[in-house]
């Protein structure tokens, strides 16, 4: 990518996160605490993630949000690489006092044990607190690909089979498995390109440097709403709200591509169970902000909340609990 291209991305990259941050300091503003503070003074929120990406816009929106109601200072740690192993085995291994919690996601929490030789597993040494929200992928292409609808960008890739790549945000993330699904169901050829985070993947994608790509309604909504891409299909079982016009890849033609990424707040195992309770209050008292679900909506994610007694059976319904990653 060129100088000037690269600095009109990350620009509008960092104008998207000031707005996210500009939301959230807004609301701890007219928010209260509510009970005694925490016991931590300095919470850190672990993102497995570099910046501009779904689980760093989740992580930034909730942030204010658990600061005011637990009288506590959260910061938002990106530790990206790895396919968020990197970040998710740092908050695993971190003293179980609760004072550093990690958003996470499908993909570090179950995926992952699935296809790496992990030093920990971290379904068993993670301590659910709360899922805190659901949603679909879209399928997108740069605006220069000359194609507008699902059919069309088959038609494409067919014609010239191996000219087009597809960008992740690292190999076995969602994206990337949804991308490998698509070329097996549609009978195309690309190659994987695979990034350090979904932020730079969509980056490149807007850049031209990659031409497809598969993403969460709420990283790509202001991307595409700016026309920086163009989205093709969605993931859901229905149509976002967030992409009202777009179709969903049944619609498209293709049944089997139902996909839901989701994402949740998770504390090292051994935590005591009333540091738990609290951060899961905090967060329901988050998702019920009547900002933060209308933002939530906006983008086409479903904010979830629950015990975390709920959230754990969410998670063993996902994958069995304590089973080995072998």
């Amino acid at each position: 990518m060129n100088n000037k291209a690269s600095t009109r991305v990350y620009a509008a990259l960092a104008l998207g996160a000031w707005a996210w941050i500009h939301l959230g300091a807004a609301h701890a503003d007219t928010a209260s605490a509510t009970t005694e503070p925490y016991p931590c003074r300095i919470i850190t929120l672990v993102s497995p993630y570099p910046a501009g990406g779904t689980t760093d816009i989740l992580a930034r929106l909730l942030a204010p949000s658990l600061q005011a109601s637990l009288g506590a200072t959260v910061i938002v740690d990106n530790r990206g690489g790895a396919s968020s192993n990197i970040g998710t085995e740092y908050v695993a291994k971190a003293t179980p006092d609760g004072c550093t919690a990690l958003l996470g996601n499908n993909t570090g929490i179950v995926i992952n044990r699935n296809l790496y030789k992990l030093r920990l597993d971290p379904v068993t040494a993670l301590q659910p607190v709360a899922k805190v929200a659901a949603m679909p992928l879209v399928l997108y292409v740069n605006p220069k690909v000359p194609a507008t609808t699902v059919t069309e960008l088959v038609a494409l890739l067919k014609a010239k089979p191996g000219v087009y790549n597809f960008a992740s945000g690292g190999s076995g993330s969602p994206q990337h498995l949804a991308g490998e699904l698509f070329k097996l169901a549609a009978g195309v050829d690309m190659q994987h390109i695979p990034y350090k985070g979904q932020g730079p993947a969509m980056m490149d994608v807007i850049a031209g440097q990659v031409q497809v790509a598969f993403e969460t309604t709420a990283a790509l909504y202001p991307q595409a709403q700016a026309g920086r891409v163009t989205p093709l299909a969605t993931t859901g079982g229905a149509r976002s709200d967030a992409f009202p016009a777009v179709p969903t890849m049944r619609e498209a033609g293709f049944p089997d591509l139902a996909l839901t990424n989701w994402y949740g707040v998770f504390v090292p195992a051994g935590v005591p169970q009333d540091r738990v309770q609290r951060l899961s209050a905090a967060l329901e008292t988050a998702l019920a902000a009547p900002d933060v679900r209308a933002r939530l909506a906006e983008l086409g994610s479903e904010p979830v909340g629950g015990s975390p007694e709920h959230f754990q059976r969410f998670v063993k319904a996902e994958v069995p609990w304590g089973e080995s990653t072998g």
